[in-house]
């Protein structure tokens, strides 16, 4: 059977919600799992200092409610990357790629996506990407003796904005474990910036796709723009993602405190259900 899975973004969700409140409401909107984030705020990274026993208990919560956790969104290395000057916050920025690898290995998440930065808040340089491949080499390899892929999310800065530039370092490092898990929206706007199509960036990946994040767009902004109102075209890059063998996507997009929250989580699933649905003919 030729089918594929839909996850929803948790910061889609309100934050006051409960787990068990979260996992019903994806559920209800149409969406097969839920991926965590590990941000670079204190109280998200603090989810790396929970027992095996609270992690446990909330990766069964999820699978009791038919919504595993499937993957991380970890953008914590914003705060503390990898290729950053201060070893201090390269220090930290390994404890925290560790420190969710570890997270995946005792809730049965199979997949982390990686934010694609060198350096977030300072400027990049030769000496930064370098650290860079460095850090992410040891990364890789704790992942690998876990058994946990590792994708990097093509982002909104030239460092990392396509799938070719993602491939660079998945080719450097070299190992099966790290691959790439694009943000088709984030694409969209490179594509425009850059004169290139999505599609054939896309194929750049061929063979080193895992998942990828479905989202709105429009030149020049990357976040909180509602389904329907930007330029990515889901159907092409879909069938193309499709054609290169992912099955494994998710929405995302934000809670930004609207009143019609709810009936605008329950359009999403149906909008990019309806969109997964014309390509792969469920």
């Amino acid at each position: 059977m030729d089918s594929y899975q839909l996850g929803l973004y948790e910061k889609a969700l309100p934050k006051k919600l409960t787990w068990a409140e979260r996992f019903d409401l994806a559920r209800e909107a149409g969406f097969d799992f839920i991926e965590l984030s590990i941000d670079e705020t204190d109280e998200r990274l603090e989810r790396l200092r929970w027992s095996r026993g609270e992690r446990a208990a909330l990766a069964k919560e999820g699978r009791d409610k038919n919504v595993p956790l499937r993957s991380i969104c970890l953008s914590g290395h914003r705060k503390y990357p990898l290729g950053s000057k201060n070893p201090e916050v390269r220090q930290r920025g390994l404890e925290i790629g560790y420190g969710a690898i570890d997270f995946a290995l005792d809730t049965g998440i199979r997949l982390i996506q990686l934010a694609g930065y060198d350096v977030y808040y300072d400027e990049g340089d030769a000496e930064t990407r370098e650290l860079f491949a460095e850090g992410l080499e040891k990364v890789t390899l704790y992942a690998a003796s876990r058994e946990v892929v590792l994708g990097f999310e093509t982002m909104e800065t030239p460092f990392m904005d396509t799938v070719a530039k993602a491939m660079h370092y998945v080719n450097l490092v070299g190992n099966p474990w790290l691959g790439v898990y694009p943000d088709i929206g984030n694409l969209t706007n490179a594509a425009k910036l850059y004169g290139h199509d999505v599609r054939d960036d896309l194929r750049e990946g061929k063979g080193h796709l895992f998942a990828a994040h479905l989202k709105e767009t429009v030149p020049g902004a990357y976040r909180e723009i509602p389904f329907g109102t930007g330029h990515t075209d889901y159907v092409a890059d879909l069938e193309v993602l499709k054609e290169l063998g992912v099955r494994s996507f998710v929405g995302e997009f934000w809670d930004v405190g609207a009143a019609s929250w709810r009936e605008d989580l329950t359009f999403a699933g149906t909008f990019l259900r309806g969109h997964l649905d014309k390509v792969f003919g469920e």
